[in-house]
């Protein structure tokens, strides 16, 4: 029986990789704060990555498999040291927020990295999977797989971005959705179960190497206008500029008052990185209008019009709408 050891396993994403290598019949052991159960047929043991003994519980034995997702590096360190030598592969998880830039479109997975600063420093997110990539290297080099996502996408978001526009155009029904210009802007997204499938196969696998697991660039017109019909709108769609949206304190791609998955014109990188090596490992992508359907249920599940972590609250987004068409009179 293969024997896997998932670094959390009770979040989003790490519970999915955890079902998916338990739905294969491994051993599969979450190592987790114990806010939430483990994934049917894991077993969990509790586990804070802040304690210096939080690793005493899992470090006396062997593991074929090593998944960590963590994007404190402190926390990637201190796993490395504990575990390394217990582990005949390790997948890390990263992201390719970890790219220098972001306005070549197509690159692939040799293309520069941020650079590293102090490290008793604050770190934004991709400096901070920078240096757990780095730690990853420097303690397995040939038994590590690193994985840089995109937009993870699909059902249960924990980060309310994707699932924002199926939503609203649900939530408007026949009335207006406010959208920002889509022309030349666009997304690339991965199904979260579609890349919780692939870390299991390459872990199984024991793949070693770099990846970024991206789906395929789409245009935010088409996605929009996908979102729309699945979810039944049948009211207007009113674009507005980017000056006009900035001007109005409204933010780019994620958080609150944001349009979500809009991106600035000078980013046309961001949402077309390569994922040829993704295709040849044998990566799944399904029909993006596939996720936004399962992606609706659970929108509808969770509450069109809750308070969201991402997006316009619908308030918000009718005053705005308003402004608009004054401007426009």
């Amino acid at each position: 029986m293969t024997d896997v050891l998932v670094l959390g396993g009770t979040g989003w994403l790490s519970g999915r990789i955890a079902e998916k290598w338990t739905d294969t019949g491994a051993a599969v052991t979450c190592l987790a704060r114990g806010r939430r159960e483990a994934p049917y047929g894991a077993t969990l043991v509790v586990g804070d990555r802040d304690d210096p003994g939080a690793y005493d519980a899992v470090a006396g034995r062997d593991w074929d498999e090593i998944v960590d997702i963590s994007s404190n590096p402190a926390h990637v360190a201190s796993a490395l040291e504990a575990l390394a030598d217990r582990t005949r592969h390790w997948t890390y998880i990263s992201t390719v927020s970890v790219y220098a830039t972001n306005d070549e479109p197509g690159a692939d997975e040799s293309a520069e990295l941020l650079p590293l600063g102090d490290p008793d420093a604050d770190e934004d997110y991709g400096r901070a999977k920078v240096r757990a990539e780095a730690s990853v290297r420097d303690s397995l080099g040939f038994r590590a797989a690193i994985v840089r996502p995109g937009l993870i996408v699909g059902p249960g978001d924990p980060t309310d971005r994707f699932g924002y526009w199926v939503g609203r155009f649900a939530l408007a029904g026949d009335g207006d959705v406010l959208t920002p210009e889509a022309t030349e802007r666009g997304a690339q997204v991965i199904d979260v179960d579609d890349l919780a499938e692939f870390v299991q196969a390459i872990g199984r696998e024991r793949w070693t190497g770099v990846v970024n697991a991206v789906g395929d660039p789409v245009g935010l017109d088409r996605l929009l206008a996908d979102a729309r019909e699945v979810a039944g709108h049948t009211g207007a769609v009113v674009p507005a500029a980017d000056a006009w949206l900035e001007a109005h304190d409204v933010a780019y791609w994620a958080g609150p008052r944001s349009l979500p998955l809009w991106l600035p014109a000078d980013m046309p990188g961001f949402w077309t990185r390569s994922n040829t090596a993704y295709r040849l490992l044998g990566g799944r992508l399904r029909p993006v209008r596939e996720t936004l359907a399962r992606t609706l249920a659970d929108e509808r599940e969770r509450g069109l019009d809750r308070e969201r972590r991402a997006g316009l609250a619908r308030s918000d987004e009718l005053a705005l709408l308003d402004l608009l068409g004054d401007r426009r009179a």
